[in-house]
């Protein structure tokens, strides 16, 4: 945080920095109750937010806000969950619909069951989020390079692999000198 704040100052002495560090999931760490930065004559200091200790109706003021909603302090989570997906479908822009379910889904994966998200969150609507989709492709690509690099330990060639995994023959002949260099190491 301090590299941050004297690169800012850096840019703009002028401009005015607030740094804040958000912590989304109790802890027992004593980080949390940390507020500054101390290393020989230096002292940074920066403000915490622990989110399980603000209410979750706060949260739910803001259509910004609504994903932290289920991580605020509530007596019933999935009910804070409910109602963040009733504020939601009050908006109007689809785009942003669909960017706070998916937002509201993988922040309230930190303290409910993938089941219970599912069945209070439209996972049709969340599957157009560009947030989804970006971590649905980076997913695939990940499997497709795990087949690649089996088909790779198994003594398929690189000919065989690329087309059948849709991978480039450059991209196989990587994996294969991670692979080799994995091995030597």
């Amino acid at each position: 945080m301090l590299d941050y704040r004297v690169r800012g100052y850096r840019k703009d002495p002028t401009k005015p920095m607030r740094q804040i560090v958000i912590y989304l999931k109790q802890t027992a760490s004593e980080r949390v109750d940390q507020t500054s930065f101390e290393m020989e004559n230096t002292r940074h200091e920066f403000e915490v937010v622990r989110i399980w200790e603000q209410p979750a109706s706060l949260f739910l003021q803001y259509p910004g806000l609504i994903p932290f909603a289920s991580l605020g302090q509530s007596a019933d989570t999935e009910e804070t969950l409910r109602q963040a997906a009733r504020r939601i479908d009050q908006i109007a822009d689809p785009t942003t619909q669909a960017n706070l379910v998916a937002a509201s889904g993988i922040l309230a994966g930190l303290k409910l069951k993938d089941d219970v998200i599912y069945h209070i969150l439209r996972r049709d609507i969340m599957q157009e989020s560009t947030v989804y989709r970006s971590i649905w492709r980076e997913a695939e690509e990940e499997k497709t390079r795990a087949i690649a690099l089996n088909l790779l330990r198994r003594g398929v060639a690189i000919d065989i692999i690329a087309p059948s995994t849709g991978l480039s023959i450059e991209e196989v002949q990587q994996l294969q000198q991670q692979l080799n260099g994995s091995a030597q190491s």
